[in-house]
């Protein structure tokens, strides 16, 4: 069988987190900008798709973003969110390396979704030529919703995006784990795509998702600052990302399935229910055999 009970899904949590914690800085920044890229790459994808269809279409085939960075052992500081800090909690990796962890991915997530974003507002554009294509729209229009919308709210919008973020880290973050439940790749593709796909069909908010959208919108030219990009979604989101996973995955997942030893009889009851017969059995044809090889009639 390749599943994977939910105890020993929480172990391997606890040991993904130790060895995030001690990957080198070169393998973080590397990881972190492919899977930033990824993941910008399989948005567009998305986005396409639900311009094409309907907006359901697109979240069935945005987690294969996901997908892909679980499958090849790339960087995603949301997923990481949920792990690192049950193995800081069990003594595996100390606050320093967790926080290094966050610090080199997110850098390497800006590059790589910058990058990406670059590249496809030159694709989308003509190089700087046409701006025809559908996705020139939906970009920028997605960047001011994910930010000036908020901010017309005031603090009501800054409540309204960190909940969006609690809840959408909370699904990503499901994902990540349930990729652990199986060790077939067809079962662990399988199980992540389902709370991924829920996360996105309900407009949730990821920080890693948006560092590709507000900048890629703002360079096609919406009407977004890098204040307004940050105050008003990226600070939030992260925040709300982090609170989703490790609380509502994390430690609710570790806690709810924690091993505890089992209650059993007292001693001095085994006796009395049966649980000494197989030894008492087995000593008394010791007994018997050696009574028998000396002559001697054993006594039951």
């Amino acid at each position: 069988m390749s599943y994977v009970k939910p105890e020993q899904v929480v172990e391997a949590a606890v040991a993904a987190g130790k060895a995030k914690a001690d990957a080198g800085n070169l393998q973080l920044l590397m990881r972190g900008v492919l899977g930033g890229a990824i993941l910008a790459c399989a948005t567009t994808l998305a986005l396409v798709a639900a311009g094409q269809t309907t907006g359901i279409v697109g979240a069935i085939i945005f987690p294969l973003g996901f997908v892909i960075i679980v499958i090849l052992g790339l960087e995603l500081v949301t997923g990481a969110f949920a792990v690192i800090p049950l193995a800081v909690h069990r003594k595996q990796a100390c606050m320093a390396d967790m926080l290094r962890n966050y610090a080199v991915v997110i850098l390497g997530h800006l590059v790589g979704c910058l990058g990406y974003g670059a590249a496809y507002v030159a694709v989308i554009t003509r190089m700087g030529t046409s701006d025809a294509d559908p996705m020139v729209a939906t970009l920028v229009n997605l960047a001011e919703a994910k930010t000036l919308a908020y901010a017309e709210l005031g603090g009501a919008g800054f409540a309204l995006v960190f909940i969006k973020a609690v809840l959408g880290n909370w699904m990503v973050t499901l994902g990540v784990v349930l990729a652990m439940t199986s060790t077939s790749t067809g079962g662990k593709i399988l199980a992540m795509w389902l709370p991924i796909t829920c996360f996105f069909a309900q407009g949730f908010e990821h920080a890693v998702v948006n560092m590709f959208v507000i900048p890629a919108g703002m360079m096609l030219g919406a009407d977004v600052g890098v204040g307004d990009w940050w105050l008003w979604n990226q600070g939030p989101v992260l925040l709300g990302n982090f609170l989703g996973g490790v609380l509502l995955t994390g430690f609710a997942l570790y806690f709810a399935h924690l091993k505890t030893p089992a209650a059993g009889p007292l001693p001095e009851l085994q006796e009395e229910q049966g649980y000494g017969l197989a030894e008492q059995l087995q000593l008394e044809n010791e007994l018997e055999t050696l009574a028998s090889a000396q002559g001697v009639p054993a006594k039951r």
